[in-house]
């Protein structure tokens, strides 16, 4: 038979003997395959996925160090907003400490003021007190005089009436 006296389907369709060689060299090469090939991609795939599972493990420990650190930073963060308003509290009440020591002190420089210009107002009334008795003992002693008619040259006589004058005016 002749390539042109078979029909078409069996053009398409090998021989026996075409199979049996694609069949040894097919095995031939999958057993070279997987000798030589498998082992390398084994490997490959292996470390990727050590690589991959490491990674998995990292970031989970990595993870539970950052929960870790996130609740150290929380539970310090409450301290220092405890520690910040008791330092607040602390201040208010050393102000109103202050305030108070002030007002103290203000009022008592205030009392001390009206003590020494009372004193000072007492003093310039004693002083003012002896100018007029002066000024008044004078005048009486003229005044006596001219009532009298005379002089009173006697500084003894002249001293005790104007005491007793004086005596007489504060009496009243």
């Amino acid at each position: 038979m002749t390539i042109a006296e078979e029909s078409g389907i069996a053009l398409f369709i090998p021989k026996v003997y075409d199979i049996v060689w694609s069949l040894i060299i097919l095995v031939i090469i999958a057993v070279f395959f997987y000798k030589f090939f498998m082992p390398k991609f084994q490997a490959v795939f292996d470390e990727r996925a050590e690589k991959i599972q490491g990674g998995i493990e990292k970031a989970e420990q990595a993870q539970i160090e950052a929960n870790a650190a996130k609740e150290q930073y929380e539970n310090k963060l409450s301290t220092a907003r405890v520690e910040a308003s008791k330092i607040r509290d602390d201040a208010r009440a050393e102000a109103s400490h202050i305030i108070a020591d002030a007002r103290a002190r203000a009022e008592t420089d205030a009392a001390q003021i009206m003590a020494n210009a009372q004193r000072s107002i007492e003093s310039q009334q004693q002083q003012a007190l002896v100018s007029l008795k002066g000024e008044v003992g004078v005048l009486a002693t003229a005044l006596a005089g001219k009532i009298l008619g005379a002089k009173l040259e006697d500084d003894a006589v002249q001293s005790s009436m104007i005491d007793s004058m004086i005596d007489g005016m504060s009496k009243k």
